[in-house]
């Protein structure tokens, strides 16, 4: 099962802001999951996928 991210950890894992964060996710660049009205995570592999792209891996 994959590991889930809160947005404050996703940041964290990215080295951005929440607000950053949330910005990828409108744009469609990253991918989120609502796990209920109030709770919306990430995929940690995904987050890795996103960083590898950005890095030319």
């Amino acid at each position: 099962m994959s590991k889930l991210l809160r947005v404050k950890d996703a940041a964290h894992f990215l080295a951005v802001s929440k607000s950053q964060v949330w910005k990828l996710t409108q744009d469609g660049i990253l991918k989120s999951y609502k796990l209920s009205d109030r709770v919306t995570v990430w995929k940690i592999e995904e987050l890795e996928q996103f960083i590898a792209s950005k890095i030319g891996a």
